[in-house]
C-alpha cells in the first residue's frame, strides 16, 4: 500500500507547495508520513461530518482544498471548533492534507475544473504568477551536455506553455586548475590549468523547483563542483497562475449564460452585474474569491467573469465611467465555484495511484443555504 508520504508526493508534484500564496497554510497538517493508506476521502472542507465519514469508512487520509489549520492553534480540545477537529482526526488515526492556493495556481487546477464544468473551451491562465520564474545556467563539457539537458528536463526545468525540455546552448572554453585535494573529472589533482570545450546550457524553472533542478543537475554532471548560476527573470509563469479564460462553443445571450452557470454549478441564486442584452462568448472564471483578478478578466477581453465573494462596493468596478457594465460580473458562490475540486483531486489520485481507493465525501460541506423570497 502507498504511504501518506507517497500520496503527498503525488499531490505536491501537481500543485507545488512553494506556489501557494504567502498567507496560506498547505501540506500535511495532521498525521504520520510513513502511515500506510488504503483509502482516501476527498472533500472541499473538513467538517465534523467529513471526519466521521472518514473514520466510519476506513479512510486513513483526508484531503481537502480549504485548510483546517490556517491560523496558529490556541488549543487542541474537544470543545474547540478547529482544534477539536484536529483532535478527532488524531483519535481516529486519520491523517489530513490540504492543498489550497497551490491548487488554485496549478495547471489543470481549480479554475480549469470550473471552466470545464461551465463548458468553457481552450482554457488559458488568466493571471499568471509574477516574479516566480528563474533561469538556471549550467556549464558542462561538450560530451556531457546531453546528459545535463536531460537532467534539467527531469528536474522540471524548461517547461514553457505547452512545451517541455526548452533550453538554449552556446559553446565556449572553460578553464580551471585542480587543487591538490581536488578529484577532477578532467586533469589531475594539483596539476596544470585545464582548458575544456564546454557548453553553456540555460533553461527556466519556477522558483520552487530550483532545488530539485540543482539536485538533478549535480547528480548528472561529471564535474566534482559544477558551475551553476541562478537568475531571476521577468518571464511570466505561463503554466502557473490564478483563473482561466476561454470561450464558449457558441455565443449566447447573457440570460442564457446565467442559466448555464446556475444549472451547471447547482447554484440556488446568482448575483451579477451586466447588460441583459449583451452576448457572452469569451469567459473568464476563478474558483472561490477571485475578485482581485477582475482587472485581468477585463484586460483579457472576456464578456463575463464568474467568481465568488464579491462585496457590495466592489461591484462598481465592473462598471464604466458612464455607469454601463464593462463586463458581466457573476458571483455564483464560493462553494459552488469550487465544489468540483473534490472530483478533480479524486481523479488525479486515481490516475497516479490506481490501487488506491479514493472517494469523495457524501456531504455538502458548505454551511450556507439559499433563501429565495
Amino acid at each position: 500500500m502507498p504511504t501518506v508520504r507517497d500520496i503527498v508526493s503525488v499531490l505536491d508534484a501537481w500543485a507545488p507547495p512553494g506556489s501557494a500564496a504567502d498567507f496560506d497554510r498547505v501540506g500535511l497538517q495532521v498525521g504520520a508520513p510513513d502511515a500506510e493508506v488504503s483509502r482516501v476521502l476527498v472533500a472541499l472542507d473538513l467538517t465534523p461530518a467529513v471526519v466521521d465519514e472518514a473514520a466510519a469508512g476506513g479512510a486513513e487520509l483526508v484531503v481537502t482544498h480549504h485548510p483546517l489549520l490556517f491560523k496558529p492553534l490556541g488549543r487542541v480540545t474537544e470543545g474547540d471548533a478547529v482544534g477539536g477537529l484536529a483532535w478527532r482526526l488524531v483519535r481516529a488515526g486519520v491523517s489530513y492534507y490540504a492543498l489550497h492556493t497551490n491548487l488554485d495556481a496549478a495547471w489543470g487546477g481549480v479554475s480549469f475544473a470550473l471552466a470545464e464544468t461551465l463548458g468553457v473551451e481552450d482554457p488559458e491562465v488568466l493571471a499568471p504568477l509574477d516574479g516566480v520564474m528563474r533561469k538556471v545556467v549550467v556549464f558542462a563539457p561538450t560530451d556531457a551536455a546531453d546528459a545535463v539537458r536531460a537532467a534539467l528536463d527531469a528536474g522540471g526545468a524548461g517547461a514553457i506553455g505547452a512545451y517541455s525540455g526548452a533550453s538554449f546552448s552556446t559553446g565556449g572554453v572553460g578553464r580551471f586548475t585542480p587543487g591538490p585535494d581536488a578529484r577532477p573529472a578532467i586533469g589531475t589533482a594539483g596539476g596544470a590549468e585545464e582548458a575544456v570545450n564546454e557548453v553553456r546550457i540555460e533553461a527556466v524553472v519556477p522558483s520552487w523547483g530550483v532545488g530539485r533542478v540543482l539536485k538533478a543537475v549535480t547528480a548528472a554532471h561529471p564535474y566534482e563542483e559544477p558551475a551553476v548560476d541562478v537568475f531571476e527573470v521577468q518571464t511570466p509563469a505561463t503554466r502557473h497562475g490564478y483563473g482561466v479564460v476561454g470561450r464558449l462553443p457558441a455565443p449566447e445571450p447573457l440570460p442564457a449564460f446565467l442559466a448555464r452557470v446556475a444549472e451547471r454549478l447547482g447554484a440556488g441564486a446568482l448575483r451579477y452585474v451586466g447588460d441583459d442584452a449583451a452576448t457572452v462568448e469569451r469567459v473568464a472564471v476563478c474558483g472561490g474569491s477571485g475578485l482581485s483578478f477582475l482587472g485581468a478578466a477585463l484586460a483579457s477581453g472576456a464578456d463575463a467573469y464568474v467568481t465568488a465573494d464579491v462585496t457590495y462596493h466592489r461591484w462598481f468596478e465592473a462598471l464604466g465611467p458612464n455607469g454601463a457594465p464593462r463586463i458581466a460580473l457573476v458571483d455564483a458562490g464560493h462553494y459552488e465555484t469550487e465544489a468540483m475540486t473534490e472530483g478533480l483531486v479524486a481523479r488525479h489520485l486515481r490516475a497516479a495511484l490506481p490501487a488506491l481507493d479514493v472517494a469523495t465525501t457524501r456531504h455538502r460541506t458548505s454551511p450556507m443555504k439559499t433563501f429565495v423570497g
